[in-house]
């Protein structure tokens, strides 16, 4: 998911916003986080590092900077992030509804495992486990920034976005390689040589 570097990369251009927006307005704040997102996107081309999280990142910022633009207010950059967790959210708690947890199904699709776990018990209460903690991460994060978005608390909004964007995902995914080993899932050695080759 990009590591430090990545986590370094998704929080400039918000943590370049906010400032932006109260020293120098609106405006000058949406050019300062598309400013930040090309910079990184640049950067990357010139290292030749991976560019498609700095190319989904840029995309990202643009989308945001053009609600913030049409909404007419900073609270707007966040409104994208706000609503998608909302819908992240109901998607993982859906999928546990229609009994095909999505920690499952993607670990099944990332890994060729296919859907041949869903016979097993244990690895289907270990996978809706995981799905459900999925879930409630982006349920906490629309909760508390829908809530911080209606107060018109900018800044606070800013610091939910990042204390709850990677600390959050960290804890998912540990949960998530938790249950995967469990359920015995996890890639075997051909699959390890043949990605440490790639």
């Amino acid at each position: 998911m990009g590591g430090f570097s990545g986590l370094i990369y998704s929080s400039l251009p918000v943590l370049v916003f906010v400032p932006f927006n109260t020293w120098l307005g609106l405006t000058a704040a949406i050019w300062a986080a598309l400013g930040v997102a090309t910079a990184i996107l640049i950067w990357r081309l010139v290292r030749r590092g991976p560019i498609q999280p700095a190319i989904s990142g840029f995309l990202g910022v643009g989308v945001c900077a053009l609600i913030a633009y049409r909404v007419g207010e900073a609270k707007g950059f966040f409104l994208f992030g706000i609503y998608a967790s909302l819908v992240y959210g109901g998607a993982f708690l859906l999928s546990i509804v229609v009994r095909w947890p999505l920690a499952g199904v993607i670990w099944g699709v990332l890994n060729g495992h296919g859907t041949e776990w869903r016979s097993d018990r244990r690895a289907m209460r270990l996978y809706d486990l995981a799905t459900l903690v999925w879930a409630v991460v982006f349920g906490a994060r629309y909760l508390v920034q829908h809530h911080l978005y209606n107060a018109d608390s900018t800044g606070l909004l800013a610091a939910a976005r990042i204390g709850m964007g990677w600390p959050l995902t960290g804890v998912a995914l540990l949960v998530t390689i938790w249950a995967v080993r469990k359920a015995g899932h996890s890639p075997s050695k051909s699959e390890e040589s043949a990605e440490s080759a790639a």
